[in-house]
């Protein structure tokens, strides 16, 4: 792993012992922060629409489907981008890769916050998805410059963070929007990355190590394009095919996808055997843990998204809630996730994968009474949910401490870059993939206008599909490693 053995500004491939690492930076702890505030920008505003979409709609226009895009526009953007921008950390130092990111995604957030059409609103959160991918993928690294053997302190922080994040994001944006403040309404959503943003770039300019470029490394242009290709065929009509009926193009672009996304990585392979510099560094699939880690994030992350934007939809949609209380009403499952992290930052070393059992059968156990909740003809009250979401949210929260140290602590610091962008890539597809398939399962059995029935009906189905996937990664899990590894 790379490790500083002088000033901050200098990096090197040596290990250092974990006191070194400690005296080198005394104020780590900063640059810690910094990279908490950049990883909350962005798991904030991948969900952060869920809530604000129907206000939105009311006020810019748009289908149904566009609702659905606000969120997949911003993930599928991503998704493409981190390939290259975990690339762009290793050719260009990754201090100066996530300042330029989160200078980008400031400006794209202002842009929305700003937008008088749906066209630009959308074109600013496909543009802050972009800014995104160049600025997440360099938040592992950096935490390895800092930190050394001593990941598991700075995961005791980081996990409850991502735990939170997954779930906050509907609750900021209902409470934002309510609150209307300076009459801003929904933009507010996007404005308040200002400040939080501001911090980040402070801190990171003055804490972060500088370090040094890896030499020879150049940028797969062309496999970056079959990427983005692959991937948008595989995504657009998942968000567009239900709302059009499904007419032979959506289709054809799905199957398309297949053998395009196969081109991407046979291009990669051959890269790598000619001793090119490829968008992904292959050898990260020699390793276990990385491999099934990607399995896992797939079907897990997947589901959750989904399932955090149908449930979003269906409590303002279908039952008529305001922002503000469809907010309240998920503030369980927040809590349950941040309670969860914190506890699992104190199990996850005696019980290593475990953990990550004990907190899938929290959210089947959660999720299995919030299925029969639904089963009814009658809306339960708002507090009716509180019980299964927070049992969903605590089994959730006990994931997100232990499961990124397994993933990525077998990697070499060659590997990071490249293996950071290509986890998060997947994660954000299957957010995007998660948004588009949840998304139109939900409005396949529920149309705006419909009664009461007609949304229980659809959230039941999802609750369902949401129990499947969960089930899903519960046998994943085993092909995991059992404790999670010293980075290198």
């Amino acid at each position: 792993m790379t490790a500083v053995i002088e000033d901050p500004q200098v990096e090197t491939t040596t290990a250092a012992p974990e006191s070194d690492v400690e005296q080198r930076y005394p104020r780590r702890w900063l640059g810690l922060i910094a990279i908490l505030a950049a990883t909350l920008l962005n798991l904030l505003d991948a969900t952060i629409v869920n809530v604000a979409a129907p206000s939105i709609r009311a006020e810019l226009g748009g289908s149904t489907a566009t609702i659905q895009w606000l969120a997949a526009g911003y993930t599928l953007a991503l998704a493409v981008g981190l390939l290259t921008g975990g690339r762009l950390g290793d050719m260009f130092g990754r201090k100066r890769v996530m300042l330029v990111g989160l200078i980008g995604f400031l400006g794209t957030s202002l842009l929305c916050g700003a937008a008088g059409s749906i066209e630009i609103l959308l074109i600013g959160r496909i543009t802050q998805g972009l800014f995104a991918a160049v600025m997440v993928p360099q938040c592992f690294g950096l935490i390895r410059d800092l930190y050394g053997r001593e990941l598991g302190k700075a995961y005791a922080a980081f996990g409850p963070l991502i735990g939170v994040a997954t779930i906050a994001g509907p609750i900021v944006a209902g409470l934002l929007v309510d609150a209307d403040l300076l009459g801003a309404g929904w933009r507010s959503i996007f404005l308040m990355n200002l400040p939080l943003g501001a911090v980040a770039l402070a801190l990171g300019s003055w804490i972060l190590p500088t370090g040094s470029p890896i030499a020879g490394m150049r940028l797969d242009l062309r496999g970056a394009c079959i990427a983005a290709i692959g991937m948008s065929l595989l995504l657009y009509p998942l968000v567009e095919g239900r709302e059009l009926g499904w007419p032979w193009w959506s289709v054809a672009m799905l199957i398309a996808s297949v053998p395009v996304l196969g081109l991407f990585a046979l291009d990669q392979v051959r890269r790598s055997r000619a001793g090119r510099t490829a968008l992904i560094e292959m050898s990260v699939f020699a390793k276990r843990s990385y491999t099934s880690g990607i399995g896992f994030v797939m079907v897990f992350f997947g589901g959750i998204t989904g399932f955090s934007l149908a449930i979003g939809l269906f409590l303002q949609l279908g039952l008529g809630f305001s922002p503000l209380k469809a907010s309240l009403t998920m503030t369980p499952w927040a809590l349950g996730a941040f309670l969860g992290s914190g506890a699992s930052a104190a199990l996850a070393p005696k019980l290593g994968r475990k953990v990550l059992h004990i907190g899938l059968l929290g959210m089947t156990i959660g999720l299995v009474a919030l299925f029969f909740q639904l089963g009814g003809t009658e809306a339960p009250a708002p507090l009716a949910f509180a019980p299964a979401l927070l049992v969903y949210g605590l089994g959730m929260g006990l994931i997100f401490v232990p499961l990124f140290g397994i993933i990525v602590g077998d990697l070499e610091d060659h590997e990071v870059g490249s293996a950071s962008g290509l986890l998060e890539s997947f994660q954000q597809g299957a957010a995007a993939l998660g948004v588009a398939g949840l998304g139109s399962i939900f409005f396949a059995g529920f149309t705006i206008g419909d009664g009461v029935d007609a949304a229980l009906s659809a959230a039941h189905t999802i609750t369902g599909v949401a129990i499947l996937l969960t089930v899903v990664s519960f046998a994943v899990v085993f092909g995991l490693p059992k404790q999670a590894n010293e980075p290198h």
